[in-house]
């Protein structure tokens, strides 16, 4: 067991102790949206809402785009906690707090968590707006959210990472993505610290590493969940090519955008899986 007064783990329990009585269900799965993705929650009735500003010590967004709350909503059925913008370990946090979120999203009940994320593409063939799924990460450029003495109340010391991305979770994107005739590519992501957008050879590096997708977020928060024994499956969405693959330079505005023309086609595959994922047995 972990020492009484571990700050990390006081100020996790701390944040559940203040909106243990705010959550209108016990969600099944937690749903994190990202850039440009926010307005998913709005398509559903909404059952709660809880700002992060509202949570004493829990850690709020300072991206543009991200809104910084959680929402309640059954999505065709299932009761679904949306995490409505996200915090990044290059705002300045510790990894422990970027994914304090995740964590408490575990206390409130979820089994299963859903991640996605604006991501540039490694691939010449990805379009401009194409969907990934995520089957594995490459988490070497940020800290470990493990790092530090071990919360035994959370999971164990030296969690298995060989199954991050749950098979049964990602049959359920493929089918659901051939059921809508929504093009779903597959592939591996890799999360840089940022906040600066990769420069031409480090996308180069990326790709002799085995990475399709590049990103600042999404690999710790998933294997902070994975060490709490939750089911995770994620989407990229590709909002541009890495730098040096074209001629363009990037800019945060175009990433919104790109993620905006792409955003029914995505809310669709994600409203219509989490349905399905509803009925597995976790």
């Amino acid at each position: 067991m972990s020492e009484t007064g571990n700050p990390v783990y006081e100020k996790l329990m701390g944040c559940f102790q203040t909106v243990k009585e705010r959550i209108p269900f016990v969600p099944k799965v937690a749903l994190v949206l990202g850039s440009g993705l926010g307005g998913f929650g709005e398509r559903f009735q909404t059952e709660g809402v809880i700002p992060y500003e509202e949570i004493p010590g829990f850690p709020v967004s300072t991206v543009p785009g991200h809104e910084g709350r959680f929402l309640f909503a059954h999505v065709n059925g299932t009761p679904v906690v949306m995490m409505q913008g996200r915090v990044h370990y290059y705002e300045g946090y510790e990894i422990s707090d970027v994914v304090l979120p995740i964590r408490l999203m575990k206390l409130m009940g979820a089994r299963i968590l859903f991640l996605t994320n604006a991501a540039g593409g490694l691939r010449q063939e990805f379009a401009e707006g194409a969907l990934m799924m995520i089957t594995d990460h490459i988490a070497s450029f940020v800290p470990s959210p493990l790092r530090g003495e071990n919360l035994e109340e959370l999971g164990t010391r030296f969690p298995d990472m060989s199954r991050v991305y749950d098979p049964a979770l990602q049959e359920i994107l493929r089918q659901t993505a051939r059921s809508l005739e929504i093009p779903l590519a597959e592939g591996v992501y890799l999360q840089f610290s940022g906040p600066a957008y990769e420069t031409p050879h480090e996308v180069k590096m990326a790709r002799l590493l085995g990475a399709d997708a590049v990103g600042m977020s999404t690999a710790c928060e998933a294997a902070a969940a994975n060490h709490m024994g939750m089911k995770i499956c994620g989407i990229s969405c590709i909002t541009n090519l890495g730098c040096g693959m074209t001629d363009r330079p990037l800019c945060h505005e175009e990433v919104q955008q790109a993620a905006d023309r792409v955003a029914d086609a995505f809310q669709r595959l994600v409203a219509e899986a989490i349905g399905k994922m509803g009925g597995l047995p976790v």
